[in-house]
């Protein structure tokens, strides 16, 4: 239309992007029946199996260069070198080797990230000992400590640490091993601290046992609770750990370019932080800030005052990270200027980014820098530890999860109008520790990890132009005219449409006539649409006529623009509550169990679906 301006979706596609150097995205594709195969035209390059190594050679090129920064108690940055925390590492790995430890008596590592936990991590990697870093959450918000107990008989650590016994002593009373602390608070017997550890002199033990390490030395152990039952450690070798760098630094040739820097506070109990995020510092002996701020009210005001002091190369987040962080960057120019000033990718991962946060995030780059900062995101799971699609392209829209990585083949299934998809390559667990039947049932008969995700291609005539993902192929469900609901399309549409309302969400409606969701509120959002004398609790916010009337209105708008049974929305029951943990309706990323959810919500589904009037039912 001449003359008119561009709806703002539009102007901001057509805006500079700030240059970024990816490798061209090349995919090779092979056809059998049905079933499609993609590989990346690109060759895995040689790489060092071992993650010692990959520090040590860190630590000899950059000495001086800070490694690890986090706030004291002081609140001031407390900074470490390589070169500090390579004499740690050592001392570490010699207290390690002392205790006789290995694969089948482990280090459990109860807290959270920081400069002891990394020195531990890396000493453990240097001398092929594993280390378990497990959901803080297991110690601190559980109150049968149920998970713990089972991750301890599974695993039959040597050792366990936590930073301070204190607010750790009742997790510590469950687990049968040697402790060390950063501090002990609780003045428990026979515990060692951190500093006495570090202290120490290495002997030659160290070298030696540095050089036996091979590429299927266990690294790690890491715990996912998938969508039933108790947490599976998942076996994460040095060559998994190692093949993923050396391919993301293969499609991310930018990387190296300038010394990279990160202020990240995803968990290293996860494997988006503890191993995509950390081990790419390794790779490219980049600097950390340990951000102890949180995407909850109370936490991420500690995530924006470190904002204001680091300027990050790359930022990593998952959408309700980003989602908790966008007022702040919207209503403070200063903040966004801090954050834009050395930005060179915003990155999110393990779960599906709703396109308002998207085109939010553009808007304060274009207001701020003049330029879009490329957005993008990747695909895989803790046991594919975790890269194998990433998307070395530029997006305009969020949803694309990328191409095969090198190293990396996919196997697509046909399953309607999307395809299962399926993993091979040297990223893959060998398994689940101590759980040989469960292992059995991963692979399919070529070897291909089932993931049990869905996705579909972005361009059916171009394959390079990447993957779509299309949601967990257990959580969709038909309705009873035989319609097939996706459930993870229609969440995140929701999510976008109810923004900032709605925190998550769980897709009711198998087995009946429509749709229908249970939703868990985000606490600030509601408050801002009440505005002043807005409640604090959940409950009451739940309850709140002008919640009920947003998210009422925020629906109807979603139902005119999507027509289709499957995507209509015909009642909302909110949650006064959170999703629990020790009932296993979500993990510390934040990915709601679907399955277990409803299961457990049962009589609110029924409440939702039963035709009777009810106060706290949103009839859309």
């Amino acid at each position: 239309m001449s003359g008119s301006a561009l709806p703002a979706d539009q102007a901001a596609r057509q805006a500079p992007v700030r240059p970024i150097h990816y490798a061209a995205p090349e995919v090779v594709c092979e056809r059998a029946g049905a079933d499609i195969y993609l590989r990346s035209a690109q060759q895995l390059a040689d790489y060092e199996p071992h993650l010692g190594k990959w520090f040590r050679a860190a630590a000899d090129r950059h000495p001086a260069r800070t490694f690890l920064a986090q706030r004291d108690a002081n609140g001031a940055w407390q900074a470490l070198s390589y070169g500090q925390v390579r004499r740690q590492v050592d001392a570490v790995a010699q207290a390690i080797l002392d205790l006789r430890l290995s694969a089948q008596r482990p280090i459990l590592i109860l807290s959270g990230n920081s400069i002891e936990h990394a020195v531990i991590m890396l000493a453990g990697f240097t001398v092929g000992v594993p280390v378990a870093p497990v959901s803080v959450a297991y110690s601190l918000q559980s109150q049968d400590f149920g998970k713990l107990r089972h991750i301890a008989a599974l695993l039959t650590p040597g050792l366990v640490y936590a930073a301070d016994t204190g607010p750790f002593a009742k997790a510590l009373a469950c687990i049968d091993a040697p402790i060390w602390a950063g501090r002990n608070s609780a003045g428990l017997d026979g515990v060692t601290e951190f500093e006495t550890l570090a202290s120490a002199t290495a002997t030659a033990a160290v070298e030696r046992a540095c050089a036996q390490v091979s590429g299927e030395t266990i690294a790690k152990f890491l715990f996912t609770s998938g969508s039933t039952g108790y947490p599976k450690a998942v076996i994460n070798t040095h060559r998994m750990l190692a093949s993923n760098q050396q391919a993301l630094a293969q499609v991310w040739p930018f990387a190296a370019e300038q010394p990279l820097v990160l202020l990240d506070w995803l968990p290293w109990s996860h494997t988006f932080g503890g191993n995509h995020n950390f081990n790419l510092l390794l790779a490219h002996a980049g600097t950390l800030h340990i951000d102890s701020g949180k995407p909850v009210p109370g936490l991420i005001e500690a995530t924006v005052a470190n904002l204001r002091e680091v300027s990050p190369t790359i930022y990593f987040n998952v959408p309700a990270g980003f989602s908790a962080l966008l007022p702040f960057l919207e209503s403070d120019d200063a903040l966004a200027r801090a954050f834009f000033a050395k930005l060179r990718l915003i990155f999110y991962a393990g779960a599906a980014l709703p396109s308002d946060l998207w085109e939010r995030l553009e808007a304060i780059s274009l207001r701020t820098i003049g330029a879009r900062v490329p957005m993008t995101s990747s695909w895989g799971s803790t046991e594919t530890a975790p890269l194998a699609t990433a998307a070395h392209f530029l997006t305009d829209e969020p949803g694309n999860i990328g191409v095969p990585v090198p190293g990396v083949e996919l196997k697509l299934v046909s399953a309607g109008d999307k395809f299962e998809v399926r993993v091979r390559g040297p990223n893959v667990t060998p398994g689940y520790w101590r759980s040989p039947e469960l292992t059995a049932t991963m692979f399919d008969d070529d070897g291909f990890y089932k993931i049990g995700d869905a996705v579909r291609l972005a361009n059916p005539s171009d394959t390079s132009a990447g993957l779509v993902f299309a949601g967990r192929i257990a959580e969709d469900f038909k309705l009873t005219t035989g319609t097939w609901v996706h459930v993870g399309a229609v969440r995140v549409g929701v999510l976008a449409a109810c923004s900032p309302v709605l925190q998550d969400a769980i897709v009711a409606g198998e087995g009946r006539d429509h749709v229908a969701l249970l939703a868990w509120l985000n606490g600030a959002g509601c408050r801002r649409i009440i505005g002043e004398g807005a409640p604090t609790d959940l409950a009451d916010l739940a309850r709140h006529r002008l919640v009920h009337e947003y998210v009422r209105e925020a629906l109807l708008r979603w139902n005119a623009a999507n027509r289709g049974s499957s995507l209509q929305i015909r009642r909302v029951l909110l949650l006064g509550d959170a999703p629990s943990i020790d009932a296993n309706e979500i993990t510390d990323k934040g990915y709601i169990n679907q399955r277990v959810a409803l299961e457990r919500r049962a009589g609110d589904v029924s409440r939702l679906f039963d035709g009777a009037q009810a106060s706290d039912v949103i009839e859309v």
